[in-house]
């Protein structure tokens, strides 16, 4: 039986220069609604973005793609949806509730087996077999119900032939971050992550991975939107235009993604 953790989306909120002292009348605005696996690479966007616009500031929070699809199906408070798929954002779309003309792909997800840094198990030696271990009991993914990543990982495991040995070990976060978070604080022995997630600075060194090959589950083409309601669509756009100009790309290509048309 599947286990279910439930966890809020982690807010993680950046003043750029010119709002420290208090509220500026000048300043700008973007609030960003992003798929978990952006966490660490849209980070590092965000404070490359700030030093070139610091008349902005940009507001993050992390959560599951289908999660903030239902929240902004009910207008939640924010302009710019960054989802870990396109469909969506093409819900969004075809519900009247963007910006015309504001859809992008920004990134093509990729998954990875990740293990602790002491564990037994070393996914670069065994693959998608060290999910089947006997001292596994228990193994992360994201929920696939409203999960991009997590749908992913289900599909990866049934490609690769291990879905049916493992389906009673999975525990299924809220989104991909929490998979990680699962794994990281012994909850699961492994877990099937994003990527960017694995290869993040902060991480990169906790544990092992193998990256899953990108022909075991459909590509996961990652795309957004502008919300209709938006306060500033120019800051909107313009934090859109360098999250998919040379200076984002290159980032977002240095935490795993790889580029859309590559």
């Amino acid at each position: 039986m599947f286990r279910i953790y439930t966890l809020l989306p982690v807010l993680s909120i950046f003043v750029l220069p010119g709002c420290g002292a208090g509220p500026n009348p000048d300043q700008r605005h973007v609030s960003i609604a992003a798929a978990a696996d952006l966490k660490f690479a849209l980070e590092q966007v965000v404070r490359d973005f700030g030093r070139q616009n610091p008349s902005v500031r940009v507001d993050l929070t992390f959560g599951s793609s289908g999660n903030f699809y239902a929240q902004l199906r009910n207008e939640a408070p924010f302009d710019l949806f960054l989802s870990a798929d396109m469909e969506y954002p093409r819900r969004l779309i075809r519900e009247g509730l963007t910006l015309p003309g504001t859809e992008f792909t920004y990134a093509v997800g990729r998954l990875a087996v990740w293990a602790p840094a002491g564990s037994a198990m070393d996914p670069r030696m065994l693959g998608i077999d060290a999910l089947q271990d006997p001292a596994v009991t228990h193994v992360a993914i994201a929920n696939p119900q409203h999960a991009p990543y997590g749908r992913a990982a289900e599909a990866a495991m049934r490609s690769l032939g291990v879905y049916d040995s493992v389906k009673e070990k999975l525990i299924l976060g809220e989104n991909v971050a929490q998979a990680l978070q699962f794994v990281q604080s012994g909850n699961a022995q492994i877990g099937i992550v994003a990527l960017s997630l694995a290869v993040s600075p902060s991480v990169r060194n906790q544990g092992r991975y193998w990256e899953v090959p990108l022909d075991a589950y459909p590509r996961m083409d990652q795309g957004g939107v502008i919300l209709k309601w938006t306060r500033d669509a120019e800051a909107a756009r313009s934090f859109r235009a360098y999250l998919t100009g040379s200076e984002g790309r290159s980032t977002l290509k240095n935490f795993g993604f790889t580029l859309p048309g590559a």
